[in-house]
């Protein structure tokens, strides 16, 4: 297997590379304005280390995947084109009022209780690019106004006078019944062909987003619309850089639902936070090769930190209508958790409680923290780890960085000792406890969000600073076991080369399996086998596409089932793919009953509400290699600790003054090692910080675990 896959973050692009038996990872600053630089810089790395060129590199290897943050960061700067939407005649304000929610929306607990300084984000569309058209479809999908298509034109005319770059087509109940917006899309190419007006993009809602909802089909139309430009113009220079080093194979995207594509096969919306993404669905894997149970998986980077949920079981947590920036979208997201925390995160004096405040303004890679020596004027969590001792000024990202003490030492002092009246490294201190705690506040929110304890969990911490600050985040959160995986500082990356190509096609819908009123089951299993079959067929033409034998496709069916009206809904994922006879349909209704049980109280079932399926999901895959880390646990091996390279002063939390620390290199990952703290592990891209009262454990594949001893 040979295979290259990258994760371009906010400050750091990783790489990791599987060449033959070998893994190799490496890493470089992210370039913003031209994403392929980075890559070459982290790719030819790579290249070194298992000696060839980049050219001989890209000839032999089977895929090359990206996960990238570059929709997210055009999101965040508001970088895209004049949008046109639009919709059904009395509709025109849906996407303004955004459900009565938009003031809050993507905003924490305590900004969103502040109504008085409530402000909605800039919209995407402002209202004056907004038209409606006559024409009206039923919830049933049956046509009540035909399309008004004199009307239609004049719209379209208005919008492109207008300015639009891209024109969105958002009709009400499109999804039961797209034939309005399909007869648009046939107007629009009749009267403004190609050679008009060039590569316009023409987007209609029924085909990126297959859920009723009006508004979050609109905005995630709306939304694709505005990524469209920068993410084609972003991956295709990238898709470019890698046919100028002899790559002929088509590029693969991660995709935000936990598989991947070709870009052709990509919608825009797709590839936000699928870097992330990458690192739960590496944590899944992982989890099930080691039968680890219970993992919440955390990616603390220079710029964020994520956390993911992997349940034993093989129970997926996903955000089907999650909120994107400032905005509510309906696409299948792996559900994330994310903290502006991150190694780059900026420290401010709060002067209301005159403490730190840590994110979530980050200080990103350019300029990055101030010991970066790069311009960054503004002190961040590095810059305190530099000071407390745990990194090595002239080894850190195996020397590609140098970092200046002095700069980090000013910036702390001018704007936050003097305010707050304290020395350097107390100043330090309460940076580190406040970003620790900060990320274990997160991560134990998140999971009695989903009705679960801690204690249950293993943490799996990865990301460039993960492992530094694990010990901090357990010690918040009252967790005694740590385990850094094989590769953790690019570990997101390491996911992107486990991932199946994948696709995910939904489909709203109103099936009633038990009928409360007339006390029946349902038995049109036309209809149901129909619906289903259509996903399937959907699925199979995104693989065919892209080159994928037919008989190697996978099928897996989920449905989004509830009790009457209730507004809770429950995913059930059955080996099932037709309905068949009503011992089919009692068995799908057992299988709600039972994992509604589980997850909120035996009892709590309500089937004499009756019970009915809203939405209808088939995940069509193809199954490729992928890393296999099941001899990842410490076992029996002893091996003695090789000796200490050095020692420096260290400074820890709840202990007075400076510790005599041990320093040992990569030497420290050798399987069996057994080191107690306080120690600091430096490898070439990592530094994993053992705090006292903590052991180090070295296992296989450069797996590494913490254990609590003085608890």
């Amino acid at each position: 297997m040979k295979r290259v896959s990258v994760d371009i973050g906010g400050t750091f692009t990783d790489c990791f590379v599987i060449w033959g038996d070998r893994y190799v990872q490496s890493k470089a600053l992210t370039t913003k304005h031209n994403l392929a630089l980075g890559f070459n810089e982290a790719l030819d790395y790579a290249c070194r280390e298992v000696g060839t060129s980049r050219e001989q590199m890209l000839a032999e290897v089977d895929s090359v995947r990206y996960a990238t943050t570059l929709g997210t960061n055009a999101l965040i700067e508001r970088r895209g084109p004049r949008i046109g939407l639009i919709t059904t005649a009395g509709f025109k304000s849906t996407v303004p009022l955004a459900r009565g929610r938009g003031y809050g929306e993507g905003l924490s607990m305590e900004e969103q209780q502040d109504i008085p300084n409530a402000r909605r984000p800039e919209p995407i569309v402002p209202i004056e690019m907004i038209r409606i058209v006559r024409e009206r479809i039923d919830y049933k999908g049956e046509v009540l106004i035909e399309l008004d298509e004199d009307d239609l034109r004049r719209q379209i005319r208005d919008l492109v006078d207008a300015g639009a770059e891209a024109l969105v087509v958002a009709f009400t109940n499109s999804v039961v019944n797209p034939v309005h917006e399909l007869r648009v899309q046939d107007i629009f190419v009749e009267d403004y062909p190609e050679h008009m007006l060039g590569a316009v993009p023409l987007l209609l809602s029924h085909q990126v987003a297959g859920r009723k909802g009006e508004y979050v089909r609109s905005m995630s139309t709306i939304m694709d619309a505005f990524l469209h430009k920068v993410m084609y113009f972003g991956l295709s220079s990238l898709e470019r850089n890698l046919r100028a080093s002899g790559y002929v194979k088509p590029m693969l995207v991660v995709h935000n639902s936990g598989g991947m594509a070709q870009l052709n096969s990509t919608d825009a919306l797709q590839t936000v936070h699928s870097g992330p993404v990458s690192g739960i669905a590496a944590a899944e894997h992982l989890a099930k090769c080691a039968k680890l149970g219970n993992v919440v998986a955390t990616d603390m980077g220079g710029t964020s930190y994520d956390i993911g949920l992997v349940v034993d079981g093989g129970v997926k947590f996903y955000d089907f209508q999650p909120t994107i920036e400032r905005w509510l979208v309906s696409v299948p997201m792996v559900h994330l958790a994310t903290l502006g925390s991150g190694g780059g995160s900026i420290a401010q004096h709060n002067r209301m409680y005159n403490t730190v405040q840590c994110g979530p303004t980050s200080a990103g890679s350019d300029p990055g923290p101030a010991c970066y020596d790069r311009g960054g004027m503004k002190p961040t969590v590095t810059d305190a780890d530099l000071l407390l001792g745990y990194l090595d000024p002239a080894n850190y990202a195996n020397g590609y960085i140098k970092l200046n003490p002095r700069r980090a030492r000013q910036v702390i002092e001018d704007q936050l000792c003097d305010p707050m009246d304290l020395d350097l490294i107390e100043a330090a201190k309460l940076i580190k406890r406040t970003v620790d705690l900060d990320m274990a506040n997160g991560v134990a929110t998140e999971l009695r969000t989903f009705g679960y304890e801690p204690s249950e969990f293993t943490l799996l911490t990865y990301g460039g600073n993960g492992p530094l600050h694990a010990c901090g985040i357990a010690r918040g959160l009252g967790i005694g076991r740590i385990l850094a995986p094989p590769f953790a500082s690019v570990f997101s990356a390491c996911g992107a080369g486990n991932l199946s190509q994948l696709h995910i096609h939904e489909m709203s819908t109103f099936t009633v399996l038990f009928d409360s009123m007339t006390k029946q089951l349902f038995t049109d299993f036309a209809k149901f086998n129909a619906m289903v079959e259509e996903l399937e067929r959907r699925g199979r033409e995104d693989l065919l596409r892209q080159g994928m034998p037919v008989e190697k496709i996978g099928y897996r069916l989920e449905l989004d089932m509830r009790y009457g009206n209730q507004r809770v809904q429950t995913t059930v994922v059955t080996d099932m793919t037709r309905l068949e006879t009503l011992a089919d349909v009692v068995k799908l209704i057992n299988q709600f009953h039972t994992s509604y049980g589980d997850r909120f109280g035996e009892g709590s079932q309500a089937a004499e509400a009756g019970v009915r399926i809203n939405t209808i999901r088939v995940c069509s895959f193809v199954e490729l290699d992928a890393v296999d880390f099941s001899d990842i646990h410490p076992g029996q091996k002893r091996v003695p600790a090789p000796a200490p390279v050095g020692s420096r002063k260290c400074h820890f939390i709840d202990h007075d003054g400076a510790v005599e620390t041990a320093v040992y290199d990569a030497a420290a990952l050798e399987h069996g090692v057994v080191i107690d703290g306080p120690a600091v592990i430096t490898t070439s891209h990592t530094t994993y910080l053992v705090e006292p009262g903590w052991r180090f454990e070295a296992a296989a594949q450069g797996a590494a675990w913490f254990t609590r001893i003085d608890a």
